[in-house]
C-alpha cells in the first residue's frame, strides 16, 4: 500500500487509533494487516481496496487521513479463516495484529488511549498449520532456493543451486543440491507453496523470467537471509546441537538454503518453533527424475484441467488417514531408483496382498487414527486446542493397538516393516492414557471455551466447577447445615447486591446466633423490623469463591491444557515416528487393497535394462470404463529392453488411427514404469522394469501464450529438453511429434529425432505418430520396431479394437473418424476426392526412397569443435574445407594423391 505520511505534523492529525494501525502497518509492508477491533479483523487503505476485491466484501471508509475519506473492509473474527483461505489461495501474505491487552486496562490511561496490539503472526501459503487452511492428504511446503557461483561450482553458466522445503505443519525438513537443468523439475516435484529466494536472484537477468513464471507464491528476500557464514550456526542453534555432522553433510548451498527457510518460518510465526525433524539431504539419482512438463502430460497427481479427480493419484488412492494420503503422493512425486528399496516396499505389499485378515484389521484400526503430526505442530506453535490433545491421544492408541496386532503375526516381515513396528512400538503410550485420563468426551475447539478436563481430574477444578454450575445446591446444603445446628428451622441464606450473601433469622430466633457459643461464628450485619442478618467466615469465603468461580474454572483448564500440550510437545520425536509409521502401513494396505480390487500384480524391478510389460492396462482408464459400464480395457504387451548382444533399449514406432489408442498406450506404459518404482502392484500380468533414472513425456498440444509460445514452440522446447538430457536409462515417450507446422517441416522433424533417440540418446522409446512414411526407418535402425492399433472397417465405419500389434498402418482412418464425429457429409465427400488425388501423387512419388538418401551417421552427434581457423566461422570440419578448395577436374595425377594425403592427415588431426 502507499503508506500515509507518518511525520509530525500528520500524525497530529489522525486519531490514536489510526496512529497505530499506520505505526503497524508500516513494519508489515508486504502483508495485509488483519487489524483487531472488538469482533472484527478490519483493513485500512489500500489493504482494504486489494482485500474487498479479492474477497468480494462491501468497500466502506472511516474517518479521513489528510483530508481524505478513509477505506475500510472488515471480517468477522468467528470466520477469520474463511476468508484467510480466501487470501492465501490467492498468493496474498496476512500479518494478523491482536489486542493484546484488556480494553478496560486501557480505559485506565485515560480516555483517549487506545487498547495494545501487535502482531501475533505472519500468515503465508508457505507456512499455514490450520486444519481448516490445509488439505489432509497435500502437504504444505515452504521451499527457499539460494545460488552459489564461482570457483568450484557448476560450469553451466548459473553455478549451483541450494534447495530446501519445510512443511511445518508436520515437521518435515529436506535440502538437495541441484544445477539449473533439474532445479526446475525439483520444484514441480516438491510443489511447494511459496518459494523465498535471494532478491538479487529474483532480479537477475538470466533467470528472472524462471522465477516470475513459477506457479507457486514467490517472495524475494533479503539477502542476509542466505548468509552462509552464519547458516551452520544457525540451524545448530535451532536443533540444539554442537555441530551439524550428526545429521550429515551438507554442501554450502544446502546449508544457505536450510537456515534461510528456517530463518523465514522463524519470522513468520514470531520465535515460536515447529517440531521440525533435523534436515535431512536427498542425493542426486536416488529419485526418479520427472519435468514439470512430464508430469502435467502424464497427469500424475492432477489432470490437465487442474482436477484432481482423473488423475493418476486418485486412481490408486486407497488410503485412509491423511498422513497415509501425504506420503502416497510424496512417494509419487519422487519414484524411487534403487531396486533394493523398491523390493522391500514390495515386500510390504506382498504382507498385506497374502494376509487379507492382516490388512483388514490394520485399516480398521487407521480409520481411527487422526492426523497426530498436524495436531502435534498446532500444538507447539500455541495454536492448538482440546481436540488436537484428543488427536494425539487417538493417534497413539491406534499405533499402540495396530502394533500389537503386527506382533502377533507369525510371518517374517520386510525390513520396511520390521522398522514400522519399531517405531509403533516406541511410541508413548503412558502419554496417551494421561491425555485420555484428563480429557472429557466432548471437547470445545478452543481451550479458552473450556468444559474440556474429565471430572475427577482435578479436585480443585471439580470444587470451582461445583460453585459455579451448583451455586444454589451448595448454598441449599450450608442453609440445612445451618439450620440443624442452630436449631432454627426458618433459617435462610439470601443474597443481595448490598450485603451479598448472608444468613437471616426471624427476629424471635435472634438469640439463639447472638449468645455463645453460637455469636462466636455468625457475626451481625443488619438489624430489620422483623428480622436480623448475620455473616460467618465460612459464608465470606464462600461467596468470594462463587464470584470468581467461573475466573478460576477456567484458569484451572487453562493449566491443565498447558501441562499436556508441554507432555504432548515433549514426546513430539516419538509421536513423529509413530506417525510415519502409521503412513507406511495406510500406504502399503491401501496398494494391497488397490492391487485384490483391481487385478494388479507384483513387478519386477532391477538394473537391467529390460522393459517387458504383458497385458498393461491404463490404471484411470480401466478404472473410468468401468464406471460408466462400458466395454473392459484390451490390455497390450510392451518390450522395449535390449535383446541379446545388445546394451541399449529399442524404439516403438506406433501408427493408427486417432481414437484407437495410440496416447492411452503410450500413457499406460509410463504409468506403469511410475507404479512399479513407487513399490506398488501394477496393472499387468506382469512387468520386468530395468530402473528408468529419467522419465519424458511430450503428450497432447498445449500453448503458453502468456509467454508468447505457440503450440508448435512449446512442443519443441519439450522435445529439446528431451533429446538434450535423455540417456540410455531414460524412458521415453513422445506422441504426434511435428504436427504444429508445415507437413513436410514435421516429417523432417520427427524424422531427425527418432534418429536422435536411436543413435545418441539410445533411450527405452514409444514414438506415436501419424507421418507413415516414417515406418520406413525400420529397414535401417536395427533397434527401430513398427506397432500399429488394429482397427477393421464396417460398412464405411471404422471399429476401434484398440490392440496393438507388429507392423505399420496404411492408413490414418481420418476421414472414417471425422465422420463418427459428425461432420456435415458433404464435408465428408469433398473430403474423399481430395484424398483419392493425394494418394496417387504418393504412389508416384513413393517416401521410401527417401530412406536411400537420407545416410545415417548425420545422425549422430558433431564433433563439440572444429579445428582452429579450418572452418569455424561456418561450422565446417578441416576435412570439408580442403574438399571445398579442390577442383577435380583441374588435377594431375600426382595433385590428386597429393591432396588425398592432405585430407589424410586433415582427418586424423580431426581425430586427434
Amino acid at each position: 500500500m502507499s503508506e500515509p505520511k507518518t511525520d509530525t505534523q500528520s500524525s497530529a492529525r489522525v486519531t490514536p487509533m489510526m496512529e497505530q494501525y499506520i505505526e503497524i502497518k508500516t513494519a508489515n509492508p508486504d502483508c495485509l494487516l488483519f487489524y483487531r477491533m472488538g469482533d472484527f479483523y478490519e483493513l485500512f487503505f489500500e489493504d482494504a481496496e486489494e482485500a474487498s476485491r479479492a474477497l468480494g466484501i462491501t468497500l466502506t471508509k472511516r474517518g479521513k487521513h489528510l483530508g481524505a475519506d478513509i477505506p475500510m473492509c472488515g471480517v468477522p473474527i468467528h470466520a477469520a479463516d474463511d476468508y484467510l483461505q480466501k487470501l492465501i489461495a490467492l498468493g496474498f501474505r496476512v500479518a494478523v495484529c491482536e489486542q493484546t491487552e484488556d480494553p478496560a486496562e486501557a480505559r485506565k490511561r485515560g480516555a483517549k488511549s487506545v487498547v495494545r496490539r501487535d502482531v501475533i503472526r505472519l500468515v503465508t501459503p508457505g507456512t499455514l498449520t490450520e486444519e481448516t487452511l490445509l488439505e489432509a492428504g497435500r502437504p504444505n511446503f515452504l521451499a527457499a532456493v539460494t545460488r552459489l557461483k564461482g570457483a568450484g561450482e557448476s560450469g553451466d553458466g548459473h553455478g549451483r543451486f541450494g534447495l530446501s522445503w519445510i512443511d511445518i505443519s508436520t515437521g518435515v525438513f529436506r535440502v538437495r543440491e541441484s544445477d539449473f537443468s533439474t532445479l526446475a523439475a525439483d520444484l514441480s516435484r516438491i510443489e511447494p507453496r511459496e518459494v523465498i529466494l535471494p532478491d538479487s536472484l529474483f532480479t537477475d537477468e538470466e533467470l528472472g523470467s524462471f522465477w516470475r513464471a513459477l506457479p507457486m507464491a514467490t517472495m524475494p528476500m533479503p539477502r542476509a537471509f542466505f548468509d552462509t557464514a552464519s547458516a551452520g550456526e544457525r540451524l545448530s542453534a535451532y536443533f540444539g546441537v554442537a555441530s551439524l555432522e550428526a545429521f550429515g553433510a551438507f554442501s554450502r548451498a544446502e546449508l544457505a538454503a536450510a537456515a534461510a527457510a528456517l530463518a523465514y518460518v522463524e519470522k513468520t510465526q514470531l520465535g515460536a518453533r515447529p517440531p521440525l525433524d533435523p534436515p535431512s539431504r536427498e542425493t542426486a539419482g536416488g529419485t526418479m527424475i520427472i519435468d514439470g512438463a512430464t508430469r502435467a502430460n502424464l497427469e500424475l497427481t492432477r489432470t490437465l484441467s487442474g482436477d484432481r479427480s482423473g488423475s493418476l493419484l486418485s486412481a490408486i488412492d486407497r488410503t485412509v488417514t491423511g498422513g497415509g494420503a501425504r506420503l502416497l503422493a510424496e512417494r509419487l512425486a519422487a519414484p524411487l531408483t534403487d531396486p533394493a528399496a523398491i523390493a522391500d516396499r514390495l515386500d510390504s505389499v506382498s504382507r498385506f496382498v497374502t494376509d487379507a485378515s492382516l490388512r483388514d484389521d490394520i485399516r480398521t484400526a487407521l480409520k481411527t487414527a487422526p492426523d497426530m503430526p498436524r495436531a502435534l505442530s498446532r500444538l507447539s506453535l500455541d495454536r492448538g486446542g482440546p481436540r488436537d490433545l484428543a488427536a494425539i491421544a487417538g493417534g497413539l492408541e491406534a499405533a499402540a493397538e495396530i502394533g500389537r496386532r503386527l506382533r502377533k503375526s507369525k510371518e517374517a516381515p520386510s525390513s520396511e516393516l520390521s522398522t514400522v513396528s519399531r517405531d509403533l512400538g516406541g511410541a508413548p503410550d503412558d502419554l496417551a492414557a494421561m491425555l485420555r485420563a484428563a480429557l472429557a468426551e466432548d471437547l470445545p475447539l478452543l481451550a479458552r471455551d473450556g468444559g474440556f478436563v474429565r471430572e475427577g481430574y482435578r479436585a480443585d477444578l471439580d470444587e470451582a466447577r461445583a460453585l459455579r454450575s451448583e451455586s444454589r445446591r451448595v448454598i441449599a446444603d450450608l442453609q440445612s447445615r445451618y439450620a440443624e445446628e442452630t436449631g432454627v428451622r426458618s433459617l435462610k441464606v439470601r443474597h443481595n447486591n448490598v450485603l451479598g450473601y448472608f444468613v437471616e433469622v426471624t427476629a424471635g430466633n435472634a438469640d439463639r446466633l447472638t449468645t455463645p457459643p453460637a455469636n462466636e461464628r455468625f457475626i451481625h450485619r443488619q438489624t430489620m423490623a422483623n428480622a436480623m442478618r448475620f455473616t460467618t467466615t465460612e459464608l465470606g469465603e464462600l461467596e468470594a469463591k462463587i464470584a470468581s468461580a467461573g475466573e478460576r474454572a477456567l484458569a484451572i483448564e487453562t493449566a491443565v491444557f498447558a501441562e499436556l500440550a508441554a507432555a504432548a510437545v515433549a514426546e513430539s520425536e516419538r509421536i513423529k515416528r509413530a506417525a510415519r509409521a502409521l503412513a507406511i502401513l495406510d500406504v502399503s494396505a491401501g496398494f494391497a487393497t488397490l492391487a485384490e480390487a483391481e487385478g494388479h500384480s507384483r513387478p519386477l524391478v532391477d538394473d537391467s535394462l529390460a522393459f517387458s510389460i504383458r497385458g498393461g492396462r491404463h490404471p484411470v482408464v480401466e478404472q473410468a470404463l468401468r464406471k460408466r459400464g462400458e466395454d473392459p480395457f484390451v490390455a497390450n504387451d510392451c518390450a522395449l529392453g535390449p535383446g541379446e548382444n545388445e546394451d541399449t533399449g529399442h524404439i516403438w514406432l506406433i501408427t493408427g488411427p486417432n481414437m484407437a489408442g495410440k496416447s492411452t498406450f503410450l500413457r499406460q506404459n509410463a504409468l506403469i514404469a511410475v507404479m512399479a518404482q513407487i513399490g506398488a502392484y501394477v496393472p499387468a500380468v506382469s512387468a520386468q522394469i530395468g530402473v528408468i533414472d529419467r522419465l519424458f513425456s511430450r503428450v497432447g498440444a498445449a500453448d503458453d501464450l502468456a509467454r508468447g509460445r505457440s503450440t508448435f514452440m512449446v512442443e519443441m522446447i519439450e522435445t529439446a529438453a528431451i533429446l538434450n538430457q535423455a540417456g540410455p536409462r531414460a524412458l521415453v515417450i513422445l506422441d504426434e511429434i511435428g504436427r504444429g507446422t508445415a507437413t513436410f517441416d514435421g516429417l523432417s522433424i520427427a524424422w531427425a529425432a527418432i534418429e536422435h533417440l536411436h543413435e545418441v540418446n539410445r533411450s527405452r522409446s514409444l514414438f506415436a505418430t501419424h507421418y507413415h512414411e516414417l515406418t520406413v526407418l525400420a529397414e535401417k535402425l536395427p533397434r527401430l520396431g513398427n506397432a500399429t492399433v488394429k482397427v477393421k472397417e464396417w460398412k464405411g465405419d471404422v471399429v476401434f479394437l484398440h490392440e496393438i500389434v507388429a507392423g505399420a498402418a496404411d492408413r490414418s482412418y481420418g476421414i472414417q473418424v471425422a465422420r463418427l464425429a459428425g461432420l456435415p457429409a458433404s464435408v465428408i465427400e469433398r473430403a474423399r476426392q481430395v484424398l483419392a488425388q493425394l494418394e496417387e501423387h504418393e504412389r508416384k512419388s513413393p517416401a521410401d526412397t527417401l530412406i536411400d538418401d537420407l545416410p545415417l551417421f548425420s545422425a549422430t552427434r558433431a564433433p563439440a569443435q572444429t579445428q582452429a581457423g579450418q572452418g569455424a566461422a561456418n561450422g565446417s570440419s578441416a576435412v570439408e574445407a580442403l574438399l571445398d578448395e579442390i577442383e577435380p577436374d583441374d588435377l594431375t595425377p600426382r595433385a590428386a594423391l597429393d591432396a588425398l594425403y592432405r585430407l589424410k592427415a586433415a582427418r586424423k588431426a580431426s581425430d586427434d
